[in-house]
């Protein structure tokens, strides 16, 4: 009799766990993003697209509302947007993360989308200037 309840015990958690594991990776990109020291945003080009990423001090700087809203407002206003580019790299370690490559400027003429961007990866703070 034990031994068919410890059957039934193991067949339960053996069926949890793909449900478990499908919920950590689920919140690993949330989490990524959550504690990333940027914030990034996509921003569709007539010519492709570029990721880049904005400090909370810079979006301050950018007004108020939503963050998509205010970076909209700037490139309209005032012609173009700098900011920092990210792109996929490797970290010291071998490890696949966002990182800033350069500082880009967006101009109001080749500007068509801007939307938020949650990474999948660890994103890298940018270099100190």
């Amino acid at each position: 009799m034990s031994l068919t309840r410890h059957a039934a015990a193991r067949r339960a958690v053996l069926a949890l766990l793909p449900s478990l594991a499908l919920g950590a990776l689920a919140a690993a990109p949330a989490a990524a993003q959550a504690e990333a020291p940027v914030q990034l945003f996509r921003i569709q080009l007539a010519r492709g697209e570029v990721t880049i990423g904005l400090t909370p001090a810079e979006l301050t700087g950018l007004g108020t509302g939503p963050e998509v809203s205010r970076i909209a407002r700037r490139i309209a206003e005032q012609g173009q947007l700098t900011a920092w580019r990210y792109v996929v790299t490797r970290a010291p370690d071998g490890s696949t993360r966002l990182a800033a490559r350069e500082r880009v400027a967006v101009m109001r003429q080749d500007s068509l989308v801007v939307e938020p961007y949650r990474a999948a990866l660890p994103v890298a703070p940018p270099p100190a200037e």
